[in-house]
């Protein structure tokens, strides 16, 4: 098997993969833009041309983050959108205002992690509420605009934002939502990032003929907001910093760490190439216990999972 590869790395700028790209008269939505990775993700699109609306739940933080980037790049290529992936009526007004004008990238980079057991407004589990359900109304809803957005010789291309996350669990079909299993945060996140690789594999396959494609992407791990719901003990007990607040090496910068998703949404090597799992600006090996830091788990990329999981998401937003 001969993995999909880049000029590019783990520890790349999101500047850096886009210094030979030309986006100009493209358009692209990055969801969760105000903060992270996401305002990483968004930079580099704009600084390659593109026109960038960041979807955000705080508007007022979605607005200071689309002047930080049009200052950086010397133009007023970025706005903002009211996005609340928690709430599906929020979704789908945005997809209503979106409408059918052309999109070429849709990078679904928004996220929940390890929070405490709660519901979305229409009473789905947080974070596969949000990180997958949410999106994937989202990116149903925006496929004609997607669809609108194929030019000659380039598709429009989704990105699925998964994460190492996603080997604490497959989904749970018997209870997706925690209403009778016992909740465990990690759990409900891996759940909720195969979903999210799911999703890619599913998209992938009913839209590559009409000229979308569609991949997951594990951008290693960055600190950044997604942190928000862990104490400082906890994430000294996992390793990813010393008592004194240090993060471990191997951690990646926001930019670096958004490297991925921007390749995903512009690598020449990717054209027509989808339903893969990408990491370090490249295909993901297969996991291998030898070799733990990289991978992909089977049910990540599972066809029969993602039909599945479609049909239930279909049933659950509405579609």
């Amino acid at each position: 098997m001969v993995l999909i590869s880049s000029p590019y790395g783990a520890f790349t700028d999101a500047k850096d993969v886009v210094a030979d790209i030309d986006l100009g008269g493209r358009t692209a939505i990055v969801t969760g833009g105000a903060t992270g990775i996401g305002i990483e993700t968004a930079r580099a699109l704009a600084l390659a041309g593109a026109d960038v609306m960041l979807a955000v739940r705080n508007l007022e933080a979605g607005e200071a983050a689309a002047a930080d980037i049009n200052a950086s790049i010397g133009d007023d290529r970025v706005i903002v959108g009211k996005l609340d992936l928690s709430d599906l009526a929020s979704v789908a007004a945005f997809v209503t205002a979106w409408g059918d004008q052309p999109l070429n990238i849709l990078v679904n980079n928004a996220g929940v992690m390890a929070c405490p057991l709660a519901y979305t407004t229409d009473g789905l589990e947080m974070q596969v509420g949000t990180n997958h359900f949410g999106h994937f109304l989202l990116g149903v809803g925006l496929a004609r605009a997607l669809m609108n957005g194929e030019e000659e010789g380039r598709t429009a291309r989704v990105v699925s934002l998964s994460s190492i996350g996603h080997r604490r669990s497959g989904v749970n079909f018997d209870d997706i939502h925690y209403r009778e299993r016992a909740y465990d945060k990690w759990e409900a996140y891996g759940q909720a990032k195969t979903a999210n690789a799911l999703f890619a594999v599913g998209f992938h396959r009913r839209f590559a003929d009409l000229g979308v494609t569609a991949n997951a992407v594990m951008p290693g791990g960055i600190m950044t907001p997604l942190q928000r719901h862990l104490p400082q003990e906890e994430m000294v007990a996992m390793g990813w910093m010393d008592a004194d607040g240090n993060v471990r090496a191997g951690f990646k910068t926001p930019s670096q760490g958004a490297s991925t998703s921007v390749w995903a949404a512009v690598g020449p090597e990717l054209e027509g190439v989808g339903g893969l799992y990408l990491e370090n600006c490249g295909q993901a090996p297969p996991f291998d216990k030898a070799n733990p830091m990289v991978g992909v788990m089977p049910h990540a990329l599972d066809p029969e999972a993602a039909d599945r999981l479609w049909a239930v998401s279909e049933e659950t937003v509405g579609v």
